[in-house]
């Protein structure tokens, strides 16, 4: 059988080009189905609040936890971390080497606030829940005040699978 030099060329290129297309259409598919992450590598999801959103970063081990927003120079206007706790408890959270200002609201496990305070930066002052709770968000301080958010209302998100 005799066969077309260029005809075999343009059915390799076909191949390749097929081949690429392939594996680009399937590395978009993962990367979507994966949360966004942060600088830090926390995933990223959406905490909505009466309306208001906002992008937190979720610290859910116990070294995310223990370093928090430690070190930071800045947060986002509509950022913050949410920490997640497997069990419920009083928790309680201090600012030392934490050089940003800070509200934080303590969140039970049906998405109500039940408390919410400020922070001073570069303190060792305890903040703590009034109840037993899993989750707590941090914020700029002032942003729950600016957005008329108080103790009572919904916090809505979806933890990623790796979370839970």
């Amino acid at each position: 059988m005799h066969s077309n030099p260029e005809v075999v060329a343009l059915i390799k290129r076909a191949l390749l080009w097929a081949g690429a297309t392939l594996v680009v259409a399937v590395v978009v598919t993962l990367l979507a189905s994966c949360p966004s992450r942060s600088a830090a590598g926390l995933p990223v999801i959406s905490v909505s609040i009466e309306g208001h959103k906002l992008k937190a970063e979720v610290a859910s081990t116990i070294e995310q936890r223990t370093r928090g927003l430690m070190y930071r120079r800045k947060l986002g206007g509509n950022a913050g971390m949410l920490f997640v706790y497997q069990d419920k408890a009083r928790l309680s959270f201090w600012m030392k080497n934490t050089f940003v200002p800070l509200s934080i609201a303590f969140i039970g496990d049906d998405g109500r606030i039940v408390h919410i305070t400020d922070m001073a930066p570069q303190t060792t002052t305890s903040h703590a829940s009034p109840e037993a709770v899993r989750y707590a968000l941090e914020v700029n301080r002032g942003w729950f005040e600016n957005a008329g958010i108080k103790v009572g209302h919904q916090a809505r998100f979806t933890l990623p699978e790796s979370v839970q």
